[in-house]
């Protein structure tokens, strides 16, 4: 081992590269390095990164006071730089913690770091103005708690930058928001599941029907009752990263807990809800009850995740996003459904059967008809009139007949 990492003690320490949902970041893509010891949360570093991944930015780095004192944070931000590592790493400001820590620290590659190039180099990615701002605040930061701070690396490291930021400041453009777009594309959302334990065991039993489980798991749950707050992702990956997640912070939960995904069909024919769409998933704000198609589920245990259960419905069966607020139901879904999410008496729980396959096809099928007739008759034509065929010669008549009343003969 080398760098931070041949520091640590033998705790069992484990990273692991995820998404971080967040408001922020506009096109950015949010992405969470965390880390564990013995399994239990340990410490993250949060940051942003540019649609074409050469540029990323630094939210927050943070390791908990029972986790500090292990070089944690080290070992995070240099799994940062390995994860990432032709890009621009843009450290930010720093407070008091975070300025003792990076004197401390052995950066990886100073000369990806904004801090240190000049500004025509990675204007394109970041605010010079901005970054100008960064470099002063350290800059006072290191003097007031008494530090260097790598300051020979920095790019002219406390001089005023006003004027060069503002010189390559047309360089910097935002880049526009795409993501998924609802109405286009299927999307995957995620739900934590402690179902009673006599449930669970069947859920979770194998040599039973997948489908016949997942519709038990939908009846328990409700048709209408798929999750409002969850993030939908363009992945079923992302949708179980997302359960996985959240249940490293769950110190407080001890009863099994079942991870379940659903698979919507793209939102086609309905009015677009309102919707926050990031890189990689959107979700739906004040959702006032969205119907959809679910295409299938997938469920597993956090502490089996490689043994997953999949059910695929064909055709799809009508569900919805609850309403996040039951009072601001949207009338269709008040139609369909309870405060619960059950289906109303008279309401059925699967959409029509699939189109008939020679729907649409009529004119198509009446040529083939009339041309089957026309060959019918056209052989009609061609094939000669018993009545008109010539008699077969005597003897051979004769022959068959004489034939047919010979004795058998018995040896």
């Amino acid at each position: 081992m080398s760098g931070a990492e041949a520091r640590l003690d033998e705790a069992g320490v484990s990273l692991w590269l995820t998404d971080w949902k967040t408001d922020g970041g506009g096109a950015w893509s949010g992405r969470r390095i965390m880390a564990q010891v013995g399994g239990a949360y340990a410490g993250h570093l949060d940051v942003y990164v540019h649609p074409d991944g050469q540029a990323v930015e630094v939210a927050e780095l943070e390791v908990p006071p029972d986790y500090q004192q292990r070089n944690l944070a080290s070992v995070m931000m240099d799994a940062l730089y390995a994860a990432y590592p032709t890009a621009w790493i843009n450290h930010g400001g720093r407070g008091p913690e975070g300025t003792r820590w990076w004197d401390r620290y052995s950066e990886p590659a100073p000369e990806r770091n904004p801090h240190n190039r000049p500004p025509a180099e990675w204007a394109h990615y970041f605010d010079p103005v901005v970054v100008a701002s960064q470099k002063a605040r350290n800059a006072y930061r290191n003097r007031y708690d008494g530090v260097d701070g790598h300051r020979e690396a920095v790019y002219r490291y406390g001089e005023p930058m006003e004027a060069e930021a503002r010189q390559h400041a047309h360089l910097f453009h935002e880049p526009e928001p795409q993501g998924p777009d609802p109405g286009a594309d299927e999307l995957y959302g995620g739900v934590r599941l402690f179902l009673p334990p006599g449930l669970h065991r069947i859920v979770h039993d194998s040599s039973r029907d997948a489908a016949e489980r997942a519709g038990i798991v939908l009846d328990h749950l409700g048709h209408g009752n798929l999750p409002h707050h969850s993030a939908w992702n363009t992945t079923e990956r992302g949708a179980f990263e997302d359960l996985a997640h959240e249940q490293v912070f769950d110190t407080v939960t001890r009863q099994p807990v079942t991870h379940l995904t659903f698979r919507v069909l793209p939102l086609q024919g309905q009015q677009m809800p309102l919707h926050d769409v990031k890189a990689t998933w959107v979700r739906f704000i004040d959702s006032p009850g969205i119907e959809v198609e679910l295409a299938g589920m997938a469920w597993r245990s956090p502490q089996r995740p490689w043994l997953a259960h999949t059910a695929v419905f064909d055709p799809p069966l009508d569900t919805a996003i609850a309403p996040e607020y039951p009072a601001d139901a949207s009338p269709l879904y008040r139609a369909r459904y309870s405060e619960i999410g059950d289906l109303l008496p008279g309401q059925m729980p699967r959409r029509a059967e699939s189109t008939p396959p020679y729907a649409g096809r009529e004119a198509e099928i009446r040529a083939w008809a009339d041309r089957l007739r026309q060959g019918i008759a056209q052989r009609a034509i061609d094939r000669p009139d018993p009545a008109s065929r010539q008699p077969e010669p005597a003897d051979h008549q004769v022959h068959q007949q004489q034939s047919q009343q010979q004795t058998p003969r018995i040896r």
